[in-house]
């Protein structure tokens, strides 16, 4: 059933929309209902008829999907004693998590190749979103070309805009079209991409994207990954060069003493944290800080050391899936977005159970396409028609 021409055409639709209606959807409640009608609802029309798949998922990937139940269980029991004000709503947002990863191989159907295909034409959207934004930004709101580059819709934010810009980067880079004029317009979208993270002056995207392009070689170990290595470094040595008062000029931005602060949070709370959804505030540099700006110390706020420990167990098993299936053009993309998002995720990252926002790109998204990984590892050259990395 979820072989159709138009159940196809239905989760593609889904995964193009949660890619680029962040940008440009009117309004995040515009945003989320696109993500029911397109996302969640055909992942639970489709999860019966494919349960064949699903069950070949849950067994080969078992030591990701059981600390996961392990969390999702643990986050549940939190609701107990957090001082969230509807914990109703804290645990819809784990269904819509759940619903969200079954979504990825009931859309792949073992077919991988298939969402590299519907990965590139995202990036390809990311940078158009991209370019508007340059436009509005510097041309129509007339903004000085030093101030820092936000982007549309969600992405208004520079430091989360620059996450996911960033993001498509890594995946376009990694997986290159094979058609010559898809090539050429992969080359523009990488441009695009590439110079709305310098002009947003995320530091954190930045820097996460400069240190995964500069890694590709330890997994991808060809030519071309060498080449973008070092055009990696150069162009980095240039912007630095280019942009060095910009990038100074804000330090550190109080991330040591944040970390310091969040660290003594923890402490307060060790084994049961705040519980799901905790309203916190981080007070450091005698200032309040929303949040504590890195993932791993929110998740051991929130859901204390248990949580932590389930959290880092499924994070780095889907390294350890992608390692795994290294050798294939799929597994080398997932881990690309893996690094990058690791690296992320230590600057200013704040939210894992919200609702899909640009903070999903960093954690939920590398977990679902994760889950395809079964099927490139047993087929390797089954993405090469339409992709390629050399």
């Amino acid at each position: 059933m979820q072989e159709t021409r138009w159940a196809q055409l239905w989760m593609a639709a889904g995964l193009i929309w949660f890619l680029l209606a962040i940008a440009v959807a009117p309004t995040n409640k515009a945003y989320q209902q696109g993500l029911v009608a397109l996302l969640w609802l055909p992942a639970l029309v489709f999860a019966w008829p494919a349960r064949v798949r699903l069950k070949e998922l849950l067994y080969e990937q078992r030591w990701i999907y059981l600390p996961l139940l392990g969390l999702l269980v643990w986050s549940l029991i939190s609701l107990s004693w957090t001082n969230v004000e509807e914990p109703a709503r804290e645990a819809k947002r784990l269904l819509y998590i759940v619903v969200f990863l079954l979504f990825f191989p009931i859309l792949a159907n073992g077919r991988p190749e298939r969402v590299i295909r519907l990965m590139q034409w995202g990036g390809f959207g990311l940078a158009l979103t991209a370019l508007a934004a340059v436009i509005k930004f510097y041309g129509v709101n007339g903004n000085a070309w030093v101030a820092r580059l936000e982007g549309l819709g969600e992405l208004s934010h520079p430091i989360l805009g620059g996450y996911v810009i960033g993001l498509a980067a890594v995946w376009l880079v990694l997986w290159v079209p094979s058609e010559r004029w898809m090539q050429a317009l992969w080359a523009v979208a990488l441009g695009l991409l590439g110079a709305f993270v310098v002009m947003s002056q995320s530091r954190g995207a930045a820097l996460a994207l400069f240190f995964t392009l500069l890694a590709m070689p330890i997994w991808c170990r060809d030519r071309r990954s060498c080449v973008v290595a070092i055009g990696a470094l150069a162009v980095a040595l240039l912007a630095f060069w280019l942009l060095e008062p910009l990038v100074l000029a804000r330090g550190a931005s109080y991330r040591p003493e944040i970390l310091v602060a969040s660290l003594n949070m923890i402490a307060e709370h060790p084994w049961r944290g705040l519980g799901l959804g905790g309203d916190y505030k981080v007070f450091a540099a005698d200032m309040y800080f929303d949040h504590a700006h890195n993932l791993f110390s929110h998740v051991a706020i929130e859901l204390g050391l248990p949580g932590l420990l389930l959290w880092c167990a499924v994070w780095f098993g889907v390294l350890l899936e992608a390692w795994k299936a290294r050798t294939s053009l799929y597994g080398q993309g997932i881990i690309g977005i893996w690094l990058f998002s690791t690296l992320a995720m230590q600057f200013d990252a704040a939210s894992l159970t919200g609702t899909p926002r640009a903070e999903w790109f960093i954690s939920w998204l590398p977990i679902g396409l994760a889950s395809v990984l079964v099927w490139a590892r047993a087929n390797p050259g089954a993405c090469d028609k339409i992709s390629r990395s050399s």
